[in-house]
């Protein structure tokens, strides 16, 4: 708890989340524009074949699963608000805890953001003509509204969440059904389903397209940031945050799916705007702007997610003393934290106006899968510190499914380290910035300890 704080001051969230905002939190906050464009990517990286990259696809979304199934019994053991934050801090100390929230607050969560407002008004351009000017302001416009719903109230943004994601998936599915119904693609894919042999070459492509595919489903981790707000946590939590990500995996073969039905192998690898091309060819050009509008939904709802979790690890750096004193307060009419909300999303906008979000997320949104590793191994760290711990669920496989997304993590980081050094050494000093803005609040708040008259820290239980 923050040193500082005003006593009068309310830095408790009150839980709002129940089980259904869990799941449509975990799927609203993945799916932005990548299903919608990366499978083109993914197939031309196995050289075309169809099954490797449908492989890619269910892999990737059976380590999001075991990642799911290991936080799942973190969250429960520790219901409190950061997740990853709170696993690493508690775990392996504040300094790496601090670094990772350092990186989401100025590069991971506000660079997406700045990317899914900036990719907002660029899809709002092929419905109407904007200006430059124009399509900056609809960018901090977004940012704006979603910001507004997300001090206005945690239960207001859930409730816009689910509408957007109910919203989405639904289309997405209905998309994927008839492109399954009346394409025609797979008369061709026979010659190009599985290669004759296996190359160098087409093994590295594998896992390049791992990365682009782990990428894709990044985002079900941010849900574990509100497990302070969620009512009955130690049931509700690993639940939702389970079959959320499953509904993604099963998502994201069935669009995969469609998308080959109506191009073909072949069709599919030559498109980098592939919904828009498989409802063209299947249906008419006229219901390219229904796509679209689709795309606008999903991410405006992958925002909103993003808004909705991230601030809650700014939140809690605050109540630690180990970030701006004012994110640690809770709004005392809305019950929300109102300034890590505005906070992050004036960064988000200013990374959005100058255009350095795109550098920031390429040199630094590997190092995100190291904090992850690091979280997931958090239970083997509470594992042996407290063994006798009521563990309301407990990882099924202990301790080979943990392990396998910690490996699976830490290669996805190390691949990058290995076949693109420089942009790793540069995302590491982006990261390692914060090493002297950690210092000094840690100075600042030992400081504030010592001084009499003051209330000693207060041990965040994990029902807080």
């Amino acid at each position: 708890m923050d040193q500082n704080a005003d006593p009068h001051v309310s830095t408790n969230l009150p839980r709002t989340l129940g089980l259904r905002d869990l799941i449509l939190l975990t799927i609203g906050s993945v799916i932005g524009s990548g299903i919608f464009l990366v499978p083109g990517a993914v197939l031309r990286q196995v050289d075309g074949f169809i099954i490797p990259a449908l492989l890619v696809w269910l892999i990737g979304g059976v380590l999001s699963l075991l990642g799911a199934l290991t936080y799942g019994e973190l969250a429960a053991l520790k219901p409190a608000a950061g997740g990853l934050y709170v696993y690493i801090r508690d775990c392996f100390g504040r300094f790496p805890a601090f670094l990772f929230g350092w990186t989401l607050f100025f590069v991971i969560s506000s660079g997406a953001v700045a990317t899914l407002a900036v990719a907002f008004s660029a899809y709002l351009g092929e419905i109407m003509p904007l200006t430059p000017l124009l399509a900056k302001c609809i960018s901090i416009l977004m940012i704006a509204v979603v910001t507004v719903v997300n001090v206005l109230g945690t239960r207001k943004s859930s409730d816009l969440q689910n509408w957007t994601t109910a919203a989405k998936v639904i289309a997405i599915l209905v998309m994927s059904i008839v492109l399954l119904w009346f394409g025609r693609g797979f008369r061709e894919a026979t010659p190009s389903l599985w290669p004759r042999h296996f190359n160098t070459s087409l093994v590295s492509g594998f896992g390049m397209a791992m990365i682009s595919v782990l990428w894709a489903y990044e985002g079900w981790q941010f849900v574990t940031y509100n497990a302070g707000e969620v009512i009955n946590a130690r049931r509700n939590f690993p639940r939702g945050l389970l079959v959320g990500t499953a509904a993604l995996v099963g998502i994201y073969l069935l669009a995969n799916l469609g998308y080959l039905a109506a191009l073909g192998g072949i069709g599919v690898a030559q498109s980098d705007r592939l919904a828009a091309t498989a409802v063209s060819t299947v249906i008419a050009p006229a219901a390219v702007k229904l796509i679209t509008i689709m795309i606008l939904i999903s991410i405006f709802s992958a925002t909103n997610g993003t808004m909705l979790s991230s601030p809650r690890v700014y939140y809690a750096m605050a109540r630690d003393g180990l970030f701006f004193q004012k994110l640690a307060e809770v709004h005392p009419r809305f019950q929300t934290p109102a300034f890590a909300v505005v906070a992050g999303a004036l960064w988000s906008a200013v990374l959005a106006i100058t255009g350095t979000f795109d550098q920031l997320l390429t040199y630094v949104i590997f190092i995100g899968w190291i904090f992850y590793a690091l979280a997931g191994a958090s239970i083997f760290v509470y594992r042996r510190r407290i063994p006798d711990a009521v563990r309301s669920f407990q990882v099924p496989a202990y301790p080979i499914t943990p392990l396998l997304f910690v490996v699976a993590a830490a290669a996805l980081a190390l691949n990058t380290i290995v076949t693109q050094p420089m942009r790793a050494g540069t995302g590491f000093a982006i990261v390692l910035l914060g090493a002297p803005a950690y210092f000094i609040w840690r100075r600042k708040s030992e400081h504030t300890q010592s001084r009499p008259g003051k209330i000693a820290a207060q041990a965040v239980t994990p029902e807080q």
